[in-house]
């Protein structure tokens, strides 16, 4: 099993690799690669950690060299937000990363699962299916906007609230990730009913907690350590689908049927070759359909951002 990380010198990327390292399968690579001249020193450190894990880094221009026999892919590389930007503000420069990358994973792993972290992920996964489509490669059940942070941040702030212990919340995140378009499908966690207020709220906190943590770390950076703790339980559920593993379900914001918009984030059954089944949402509330219904004029938008860049 070989994981290839593209962004591992940046915040995201060293706390990805970090965990890793320390919880993939033994025997399996792990295959870092930044711009970064540091990134050669990432791999040398994160070496001296005993696991049976083989760790390379690799840095400069071309990520080549770190993409030979990926099975996965996954890419953090691009800026962070700092306070008073949203994600569109990213665009401008995240967006050439991502195509330059992904058009070299095209190249080198055309069969990799590839999953994308940076933002604005509503777009940026739209770009790399465009870039994919582009050289021929592209299949959608291998490309994969990775949301999960939506999902444990949701886990997270029902455990809080409820006085529960967070492992045992799961929260369904469906639509995109940014503001409007993240909707947590709170009426579906089992065992926990909810007021209007609660819901309204919590909907509120998920949607923000990425600013909440821009705001908190007063411009010193953006959510690097849940994301990367959101990155690797993504990319470890890849993992365990590839080797065969029964029922490994995430959600994810990927190319589906086009019901809501052509990208949307919704539970995915996940075996060898990526999605085996695309989930429906299942019975919604009066707010979550309204919020639903409210999200996908945003959501589009995003989308048309990403196709267009690549045309």
């Amino acid at each position: 099993m070989k994981v290839a990380v593209l962004g591992a010198a940046g915040g995201i990327g060293q706390a990805l690799a970090l965990l890793l390292k320390t919880q993939l399968p033994a025997g399996s690579a792990l295959s870092l690669y930044d711009i970064a001249p540091v990134t050669p020193g990432v791999a040398v450190d994160l070496s001296h950690i005993p696991t049976d894990v083989k760790v390379e880094g690799f840095s400069g221009e071309d990520a080549t060299p770190a993409l030979h026999g990926a099975d996965i892919v996954l890419i953090s590389a691009g800026v962070a937000r700092k306070p008073g930007m949203d994600r569109a503000d990213l665009f401008n420069v995240n967006a050439g990363i991502v195509r330059n990358l992904i058009e070299q994973v095209a190249s080198t792993a055309p069969k990799a699962l590839i999953g994308v972290i940076t933002n604005p992920v509503n777009t940026t996964v739209a770009i790399a299916a465009e870039v994919l489509k582009k050289a021929g490669v592209y299949d959608k059940n291998r490309l994969f906007g990775i949301s999960t942070l939506d999902v444990i941040r949701a886990n997270t702030f029902v455990a809080a609230l409820k006085g529960k212990k967070p492992n045992e919340i799961e929260v369904p995140v469906v639509g995109g990730h940014s503001g409007v378009t993240i909707l947590p499908l709170l009426s579906q966690v089992k065992g926990i009913s909810f007021s209007d207020q609660e819901v309204a709220d919590l909907t509120k906190r998920i949607q923000n907690a990425g600013t909440e943590v821009v705001e908190a770390k007063a411009g010193g950076g953006s959510a690097t350590l849940s994301m990367g703790q959101a990155a690797a339980r993504f990319g470890l559920s890849l993992v365990r689908a590839i080797q065969g593993e029964a029922n490994v379900v995430e959600c994810a914001y990927v190319e589906g049927d086009g019901e809501y918009a052509r990208f949307f984030s919704q539970p995915l059954l996940l075996g060898k070759n990526g999605i085996v089944e695309r989930r429906a949402l299942g019975p919604l509330s009066a707010f979550e359909q309204q919020a639903l219904n409210g999200m996908l004029d945003t959501l589009k938008k995003d989308i048309v951002q990403g196709e267009e860049f690549v045309k």
